[in-house]
């Protein structure tokens, strides 16, 4: 089977073969995710929604040419992160029939941080208000109530989407608490959430980096042509080695730092600037991302180690973005 041309990272619907659908948001910065679809006979299955209302309207519209004659009665959440599924609501207002599913831990973690945090943060006076909305700005928060998962499941879960066979398979915790791929074995296709970032850095909430490097080796197994990130450009599986290569050189680095008791934030700066100067990364988005990472392999190391709270972890990522 000859793979595909990869799609031109522009806004909007691309047809990635096989019935396949990529919708894709440049530039995958901050809040610019991708979604999918998987189109059988008669039912469709949509992977994500986006990040408000407004954004998930604008794409199920631009889907109508491939749902018109297979609606959508199945949405998987990847992930609890608000841009791939604060939009369920538009989706249930349109069919409110329509199966949500997500991993357990998913559903759960999307109770923590509902739209009404994002909104009030974004709103906020000073200093704190100005800095999630050079992150957030540009999205709209208020008035979304967040539709939750009808069906969760831990571990695995075939779904027959109009006749097709699709996978999905839990790798959490990595980036988050509950991350889902979603894999369509006819299409040699596979939509990652963000397990995988194109163009940007990675950035682990939840961890272990173990678990994301494991998330990636299963991918690099799945006999696969097609990769559709959860932010960025269509890809295959180098996209796959580049964020594995990412990963373990960021846990090896902070692993090191650890053990010779430095600071986590003195060592995610100490390591930003070398990664800055090596080729394999330089280039890379939202580099600032690096300081939640370290975070992270420390907390992994050291159960009783605190990271700030979320305001302080985006003022550090905001710093490093800016040296």
């Amino acid at each position: 089977m000859t793979p595909p041309d990869r799609p031109g990272y522009t806004h909007g619907v691309h047809d990635i073969g096989g019935g396949c659908v990529a919708y894709l948001q440049p530039d995958g910065g901050w809040g610019w995710s991708n979604a999918g679809l998987v189109v059988g006979d008669g039912a469709s299955l949509l992977v994500d929604t986006l990040f408000d209302l407004r954004l998930t309207a604008g794409m199920l519209d631009a889907l109508r040419p491939y749902t018109a004659t297979a609606p959508i009665t199945t949405a998987v959440n990847t992930h609890a992160n608000g841009d791939h599924c604060y939009g369920n609501a538009e989706l249930t207002r349109r069919n409110s029939t329509v199966e949500i599913v997500a991993s357990t831990a998913a559903a759960a973690e999307m109770r923590e941080v509902p739209p009404a945090v994002l909104a009030g943060l974004v709103a906020a006076p000073g200093d704190v208000g100005d800095l999630f909305r050079s992150f957030f700005g540009e999205f709209h928060f208020d008035g979304i109530d967040l539709e939750p998962p009808t069906r969760t499941f831990d571990g695995r879960l075939d779904l027959d989407v109009g006749g097709r066979t699709v996978e999905l398979m839990e790798v959490g915790p990595a980036h988050t608490a509950g991350d889902v791929i979603v894999h369509v074995p006819d299409a040699r296709t596979v939509f990652t959430g963000d397990i995988l970032f194109v163009g940007g850095a990675p950035i682990v909430w939840a961890g272990p980096l173990s678990n994301w490097i494991a998330a990636c080796d299963l991918m690099l197994g799945l006999d696969v042509d097609v990769v559709v990130p959860g932010h960025g450009p269509v890809t295959d599986k180098s996209g796959v080695t580049e964020v594995r290569d990412y990963l373990a050189h960021v846990e090896s680095e902070a692993t090191g730092r650890f053990e010779a008791g430095v600071d986590a934030f003195d060592a995610a700066r100490d390591i930003a600037g070398a990664m800055g100067a090596d080729e394999r990364f330089d280039g890379l988005g939202e580099f600032g991302r690096i300081a939640v990472n370290v975070e992270t392999v420390y907390r992994t190391l050291d159960p009783s180690h605190r990271s700030p709270d979320i305001v302080e972890q985006f003022r550090r990522m905001a710093a490093l973005d800016r040296s």
